[in-house]
């Protein structure tokens, strides 16, 4: 059992009970125990703010380039992960991972190619040593413009 202690402390006992089967003793240990906690804030929030399309020139045009302005609070990300997948966001079809150098304000600009036009989801998730949080945005890439 777990209660506290009788004396005006406010550390917390711990009384423990084990049989002993063969000579059918009890043992009891009494004692104090302490423990710390850090509490961190985290990325609390991630938001799409932005997806441009990137025009390229016809010679350049194998891959649909978009930029997604993407802003965040609480703590700042030092990595950010995008997977696309299906219009129905259960397929993955790539995921991209990289590391990033955020200084005093989440707000940071992440570029994606799109090989084929077509009807994405996109997840992109921000994180740190202690938390990450996650946007989602549907998008239709057609060849070299996005909506």
């Amino acid at each position: 059992t777990t209660g506290p202690s009788s004396d005006s402390a406010s550390s917390p006992t711990v009384e423990s009970l084990e049989d002993n089967p063969d000579g059918g003793c009890h043992i009891y240990r009494n004692g104090y125990y302490g423990n710390s906690i850090a509490v961190v804030e985290g990325i609390l929030e991630v938001n799409i703010i932005q997806m441009t399309s990137i025009q390229m020139t016809e010679s350049q045009a194998e891959n649909s380039l978009v930029d997604f302005v993407v802003t965040c609070q609480g703590s700042l990300p030092t990595d950010v992960c995008t997977v696309v997948s299906d219009p129905t966001c259960q397929v993955s079809k790539s995921m991209v991972c990289d590391p990033i150098a955020v200084t005093d304000e989440c707000l940071l600009t992440i570029r994606r190619a799109f090989e084929e036009p077509g009807t994405y989801c996109i997840n992109i998730t921000l994180g740190d040593d202690t938390s990450q949080a996650l946007a989602s945005a549907l998008i239709s890439v057609n060849g070299g413009e996005s909506t």
